[in-house]
């Protein structure tokens, strides 16, 4: 393995993925996972009079989607090694070609939510491709939908290097998407946050990446390869995930990539998803994090174009 792969894998790992199923609720207190994929999951709150310019929470993610008036669909993109990767792909509605964005799902695998977020994402004009990171993991080759309880226990089976490569696979399909204009981003929330990030720092060529709540590596060298600018948005009340911030940024400083952190007072790990938690702390933060989110893939991957409604 890649050494800088292996110092995130070491740090994510103790970070994010905890060794028994008892140490994930406790490392995702706060963060249900509604709207997964073969699980029932808890609802976050009313979806009634939200803010159709946020994406969805735990709650509303599946009306959207049943209600979005943009094309979706299912492809399997192909490794050159392994499995062939099951992906949800939203298109805007716009008339010139859009940039893509790689939305990257949390521990709890493929869900309504993240699709949620995927429909959101074109929405504001861009493409954007969901892949099932747990493709070709579950009985006879599925993915989260075949896995049912054990999501989290199969997700630690997936190393860095594996999720690298998986990206890389999808990254690749991006490229070639017509519709595309050869720009190609990250977003990834918790699990996916980190490993967002962590595809910055192994792939030179990805134009800026975005992570929601996700852990940092704490070894210098994880981040000497780092080129595209990312994107770091944080619970106030998430110390676990917090701390190595100060690293990320004397780090990414030395090599010249841009890292803007941003830290929401009071909201807690996964505010994204659950925006009604906190006391309110989570919906302030959601209304902050994702115009910043909109703003810095724009300027990144499509600073020209008007937003597509």
């Amino acid at each position: 393995m890649n050494a800088r792969i292996m110092f995130a894998a070491v740090a994510i790992a103790g970070l994010c993925v905890a060794p028994a199923v008892a140490q994930d609720r406790d490392l995702h207190a706060g963060h249900v996972p509604g709207g997964n994929v073969g699980q029932a999951g808890a609802a976050s709150g009313s979806s009634a009079a939200r803010n159709q310019n946020l994406p969805p929470d735990a709650d509303a993610a599946k009306a959207q989607l049943e209600k979005s008036p943009r094309h979706q669909e299912w492809v399997d993109i192909k490794m050159a090694n392994g499995p062939a990767i099951k992906s949800f792909v939203v298109y805007p509605e716009r008339k010139d070609k859009a940039p893509v964005v790689i939305v990257i799902h949390e521990i709890f695998g493929m869900a309504d939510w993240v699709r949620g977020v995927a429909d959101q994402l074109a929405k504001e004009g861009f493409i954007a491709v969901a892949p099932d990171l747990l493709s070709g993991k579950g009985p006879n080759g599925g993915g989260t939908d075949s896995l049912g309880d054990k999501v989290g226990e199969t997700i630690r089976t997936l190393t860095p290097a594996d999720v690298v490569a998986r990206l890389d696979a999808v990254r690749d399909y991006a490229l070639k998407i017509p519709a595309a204009n050869g720009k190609v981003a990250s977003i990834g929330f918790c699990w996916g946050g980190g490993m967002s990030a962590q595809y910055a720092f192994n792939q030179p060529k990805l134009d800026a990446a975005v992570s929601y709540y996700g852990p940092l590596p704490t070894e210098p060298a994880a981040y000497a390869k780092t080129k595209a600018p990312v994107l770091g948005l944080y619970g106030g009340n998430d110390a676990r995930v917090n701390a190595n911030i100060p690293v990320a940024e004397a780090e990414l400083k030395k090599v010249g990539a841009t890292y803007q952190p941003n830290v929401f007072e009071g909201a807690g790990h996964g505010f994204l998803r659950q925006q009604t938690g906190a006391d309110g702390a989570n919906m302030k933060a959601t209304e902050k994090a994702w115009p910043m989110t909109l703003a810095f893939l724009r300027k990144y991957t499509d600073s020209g174009a008007a937003k597509s409604q």
